[in-house]
């Protein structure tokens, strides 16, 4: 392995993409461990050797680097320049405004497995409720069918969408997978993960049904 050194003075943060792949299915690869576990901390970690071997469950430190260039790489993981804490107040009262930002439209809800939205943002309460249920309707669907999607098919994503004729998403269903827990968010139009606010987000959802386990 080529030698590198860790930039001084920088803290370890998930990028959206990181935060994605981290809740997006439920095979514990290292990857994800990791990830999940920087995401259970109360504010971003030192990014020392220290508190990788930590976070990765490792006394290697030549693995503990090789998996944060792999992580780095795939855009999973970014340095920042000061310390980030996880997002304080009550779930009901920061989830709205941060679901609203991960729609083109402002329209997204998060529903649970039983089909219970649990925060919403932009839909009607009416609609809410029929989307929440559907979620969980979609989800017993995916379960029974995952063999052919999987096997037959290549396809491992548990999302599923109602598109237009051009194929564009109307309404998305994806799933979120932390620890035990499954949510879903409906949204409407475009998913825009690529925000900050889904990072923050992911991590109120782990912080909250996830016991931090260092």
């Amino acid at each position: 392995m080529q030698r590198f050194n860790l930039i001084d003075g920088l803290f370890l943060y998930p990028t959206p993409a990181g935060a994605y792949y981290a809740i997006s299915g439920l095979e514990t690869d290292k990857p994800r461990r990791f990830l999940t576990r920087l995401l259970q901390q109360e504010q971003t970690p030192a990014l020392t050797i220290e508190q990788l071997q930590l976070l990765m469950e490792s006394d290697d430190e030549e693995k503990t680097l090789e998996q944060l260039l792999h992580c780095q790489k795939l855009g999973w993981v970014q340095g920042v320049d000061s310390a980030i804490r996880s997002p304080q107040g009550a779930l009901e009262e920061i989830l709205p405004d941060l679901l609203g930002k991960i729609s083109e439209n402002g329209k997204v809800l998060l529903a649970d497995d039983q089909g219970f939205y649990l925060a919403c943002s932009g839909f009607p309460h009416e609609v809410a409720e029929e989307l929440s249920a559907l979620s969980a309707e979609l989800a017993t669907v995916h379960k029974r069918r995952s063999g052919l999607l999987v096997n037959n098919l290549g396809i491992g994503s548990h999302a599923w969408a109602i598109v237009d004729a051009f194929g564009n998403s109307q309404i998305g269903f994806w799933p979120l997978f932390i620890g035990n827990h499954r949510f879903v968010l409906a949204i409407s139009g475009v998913p825009h993960f690529n925000q900050a606010e889904f990072v923050t987000l992911v991590w109120s959802l782990i912080i909250r049904y996830l016991k931090k386990s260092n």
